[in-house]
């Protein structure tokens, strides 16, 4: 299987919001195919009619997109493959690696309560298992693969490394049930022989599933794929994530401001490493990606760090597809839609205000200046910085404004003289200024306030609160 090319795949059920643990189990499978030009595909295992939903199934595809992980082909819906799952049974039925079991619900509860009281295994041993098709009964049955006795399966995971499972422990589980139906165990094995996928990565989780489907791979004489098992994510308390812990679903960080990249590069660091580096590009993870750097421990969600993260992808971000992606995120959080105005006003102030921003909200409240119309009203605050002997000031200021080449460092060497000849530092003018041009005392520097803001713009600013 070694020369066979990289087929992983993500297999979610559709119950519910997309996890971001699942969320990061997709982006394993992404990175590890894709950085050996292989192929990430994608299942949708929707068996569970009852919990099943289209708007489930929506939110996934919807938060696979955001977070930028592209699938190859069209996914792949379990339940549409029913029939085939049914003639794997029945080849392993004919086979000689399965056989049908008659017994009953309450037959299979009374030999668990012997057991119990008899203080053995609970586990059930078919009666039916090798018995001659002639003493088969005309009644409703299940087909259960023959489990192997005696010894031990080995799972060689990439991760945990090898796990040693007691065949007495393994029951002769069933992949057909009684109404003709496969069971889940069956489907995934069956869908993922089918899907061509040689490595499985999914949670630690289901380790002990992997020892019960490689009983299906051996009854159809199939490769076993490559196993890597990643422990779960936990809370920052070190307890597993649940509701208390905040943000559940990949749909939540998005709302929060979270970029995609940040987001991607926070995940692929959490549970895996390379080296001490902590900040890195797509295309280095998908080359640095391997399932060695995965640690056995689980991971801990850690909000600063992500936000650390995220002011470093925004500082390095393309400006244009930054603006892009904001303009997402104010459609998901249902704010109003920006005016074409405001649209290029964000254009131009983009590249001053992405420094350093932890996520989109900080972006818009820097970006509030340009995102005001006149006459800006200045807060409690900055009004306080709008003396009359700072108003003198301005008003003195602005006619070398009105002629002055209008670059940052011309600007900035005019405000300074100014407040120079009044004996005062640069930054007791700067808050008048900035009062005037966004109405707070927080917010980028007022030269970059300028650039962006015009000269025509900035002059009637700065005029509104000198009238």
């Amino acid at each position: 299987m070694s020369d066979a090319p990289v087929v992983t795949r993500f297999a979610p059920s559709p119950t519910g919001f997309l996890h971001i643990g699942g969320a990061r189990t997709a982006l394993f499978n992404w990175l590890y195919a894709r950085g050996r030009g292989g192929k990430f595909l994608l299942r949708i295992e929707d068996t569970d009619h009852a919990r099943s939903t289209p708007e489930a199934t929506a939110a996934i595809l919807t938060g696979l997109t955001w977070l930028g992980l592209d699938w190859d082909g069209e996914p792949v819906r379990q339940a549409a493959r029913a029939e085939r799952h049914a003639a794997v049974a029945h080849q392993m039925l004919a086979s000689g690696h399965a056989y049908k079991c008659f017994a009953t619900q309450e037959e299979i509860e009374a030999y668990r309560e012997a057991a119990r009281a008899e203080g053995r295994s609970t586990l059930f041993h078919s009666p039916w298992r090798d018995a001659e098709p002639a003493t088969h009964p005309d009644a409703p049955f299940v087909i259960r693969v023959k489990a192997p006795r005696g010894a031990e399966t080995v799972i060689a995971d990439q991760v945990q490394g090898n796990v040693r499972i007691r065949n007495d422990q393994l029951d002769d589980m069933i992949v057909l049930r009684s109404d003709g139906t496969p069971t889940y165990m069956l489907a995934v094995v069956v869908d993922d022989h089918d899907m061509g996928v040689t490595h499985i990565i999914r949670g630690d989780d289901h380790l002990n599933n992997a020892a019960r489907q490689m009983l299906v791979y051996h009854a159809m004489g199939w490769d076993v794929p490559v196993w890597a098992h990643i422990p779960l994510i936990h809370g920052p308390d070190g307890k597993k994530l649940s509701k208390r812990h905040g943000a559940l679903g990949v749909e939540e960080y998005q709302r929060m401001g979270y970029p995609a990249a940040a987001m991607r590069n926070y995940l692929t660091r959490l549970g895996w490493g390379h080296g001490d580096n902590e900040f890195f590009t797509d295309d280095q993870a998908k080359e640095w990606f391997d399932l060695g750097g995965i640690g056995k421990s689980p991971a801990r969600l850690d909000f600063k760090k992500l936000d650390h993260l995220t002011a470093q992808h925004m500082t390095v971000a393309d400006n244009a597809a930054l603006l892009q992606e904001l303009r997402a995120f104010l459609q998901a959080t249902d704010a109003p839609e920006l005016t074409q105005a405001q649209i290029t006003g964000l254009a131009a102030a983009i590249p001053y205000v992405k420094e350093k921003a932890k996520g989109f909200t900080q972006i818009l409240e820097k970006a509030h200046f340009i995102l005001s119309e006149r006459p800006i009203e200045p807060d409690e605050k900055a009004a306080q910085s709008l003396d009359d002997v700072s108003r003198g000031i301005l008003k003195e200021l602005t006619p070398r404004l009105q002629t002055a080449t209008w670059k940052r460092n011309i600007l900035e060497d005019i405000v300074k003289e100014t407040a120079e000849a009044h004996g005062l530092g640069l930054g007791k003018l700067a808050q008048p200024l900035r009062a005037a041009l966004a109405g707070r005392t927080s917010s980028p520097s007022v030269f970059d306030m300028m650039i962006v803001l015009g000269r025509e713009e900035s002059l009637a600013r700065i005029q509104d609160v000198l009238t």
